[in-house]
């Protein structure tokens, strides 16, 4: 395993900040990795501190009295230069549960109200994201959505749209257009299960 030497933190942003790692590797190579992390300082890099605590939530809700559509948004992103469909995401405050994130970060995003299931820990543990890039970890929180969808409370620099999409429209997005992975699996399943939770139940 490789052994860490030294971290040099090369950034000092709110959101995102960039890491170098010294160190050698199992043969006794020596090696320079960078990594992009939630994290303000180094002990709190999940390599430092062992621990996994989610910096960040996904939410995937089903919409409609009969649950036949997903919420998506279609968001500009910069790193692509153009729109991705993904579920409604963001970031889990300090001291926040993170169920309580996704209810706000859904609101903020669509304007719509969600109500969280249970899913247990299998389902909502959180998960790695691009672990050859990031530290940075996000729950999955399943659940229904009610409401009018909104974009009046988007944060100035957000380029959303609201998508309430349905079986067929889900399958044209995963045809034609540019889909977060995360969200393509799961609406993988919305298409190939009669009750698209089922997965879920089936452990509970």
């Amino acid at each position: 395993m490789a052994q860490i030497r030294e971290i040099i933190r090369q950034t000092q942003n709110k959101f995102l900040n960039m890491f170098e790692f010294k160190g050698t590797n199992k043969v006794g190579h020596e090696f320079r990795y960078f990594v992009a992390s939630r994290a303000a300082k180094e002990e709190d890099l999940k390599a430092v501190s062992g621990e996994n605590h989610p910096d960040g939530v996904i939410m995937y809700a089903l919409y409609g009295e009969k649950k036949e559509r997903v919420v998506l948004i279609r968001q500009y992103r910069i790193p692509l230069g153009g729109y991705i469909y993904e579920f409604p995401a963001g970031l889990v405050e300090k001291g926040e549960d993170f169920r309580e994130a996704a209810v706000r970060e859904m609101h903020e995003e669509t304007g719509l109200r969600m109500t969280p299931i249970e899913a247990g820990t299998m389902y909502e543990a959180p998960r790695f994201t691009t672990a050859g890039l990031t530290d940075e970890s996000c729950c999955m929180v399943y659940g229904y959505a009610e409401g009018e969808p909104s974009r009046q409370f988007l944060e100035e620099g957000e380029e959303i749209q609201i998508i309430l999409a349905d079986r067929d429209e889900v399958r044209r997005i995963l045809r034609e257009e540019r889909v977060a992975l995360m969200c393509a699996y799961q609406l993988m399943h919305f298409l190939a299960d009669e009750e698209p939770f089922g997965f879920i139940e089936q452990e509970s």
